[in-house]
């Protein structure tokens, strides 16, 4: 595997430590649940790890995984010995444009929730000029947001073009099959059984997408050992109305 050259000239910051200092382990390209979406994880595996691979712009609705397979890139590109920086756009207060002006300098660069900054000029502005920094530094940029770049309210028509250019990846969510399977997996991972009746109990009455229940599966697991309780729907029940 090839490494990328290290790009002189730019301090160390939070963005730059390496990724399982600061991530939960479950969000990796091994724990990740690949059903219908298996040519994304390969592109994102391929951007990860290859200098010189595909920029590439991951579009798919909530609970589909796109920030899982952000983070496991920039661990896998760690991992690999290249630098990389993970921008959470959704979580920082607008305006927006002096966070991005401030990214880079990594070999690889990943933007989640891009839809969060339609229509801030400012920021438009800011990720465009980004994305012709990061060609002249021969950087590789990985993009998410809910939609393609012509349908997440980009204003900008120089950014869409840009942003268009990339390789496209749809990501489609699991089904409840499959999810329950994930869900089991991961609690079974910590020494929790999740019989039938627990797991229908979850569907029924909880959110179903798997950030919500991977959240969940943590406070049961806290409260669990605390408790020194099997988990069972009784359980759960004195759980949730706590």
């Amino acid at each position: 595997m090839r490494r990328r050259p290290r790009k002189p000239g730019r301090s160390i910051d939070v963005q730059q430590l390496p990724l399982g200092w600061r991530w939960p382990a479950q969000q990796r390209f091994e724990t990740f649940h690949v059903g219908a979406n298996g040519i994304a994880v390969a592109a994102m595996t391929r951007a990860a790890t290859e200098p010189d691979a595909p920029w590439l712009f991951l579009h798919g609705p909530e609970g589909s995984g796109r920030t899982h397979l952000l983070i496991a890139a920039c661990q896998a590109a760690s991992e690999a010995g290249s630098s990389a920086q993970y921008l959470p756009l959704a979580a920082l207060p607008a305006p927006r444009a002096d966070a991005i002006r401030g990214f880079g300098g990594s070999d690889l660069l990943v933007l989640d929730d891009v839809d969060a900054i339609a229509g801030e000029r400012e920021a438009e502005h800011a990720l465009f000029d980004l994305y012709n920094r990061c060609r002249a530094e021969r950087s590789t940029l990985v993009f998410a947001a809910t939609a393609p770049p012509a349908q997440i309210g980009i204003t900008l028509p120089d950014l869409v073009s840009r942003l268009s250019s990339c390789t496209q990846l749809p990501l489609k969510t699991l089904d409840d099959a499959e999810r329950r399977d994930v869900l089991r997996a991961r609690a079974e991972a910590r020494g929790i059984a999740l019989d039938e009746a627990v797991l229908d109990f979850l569907f029924t009455r909880y959110a179903r997408d798997l950030g919500s229940l991977g959240a969940l599966l943590d406070r049961v697991d806290r409260e669990s050992l605390a408790a020194q309780r099997r988990v069972t729907v009784p359980f759960l029940r004195q759980l949730l109305r706590s």
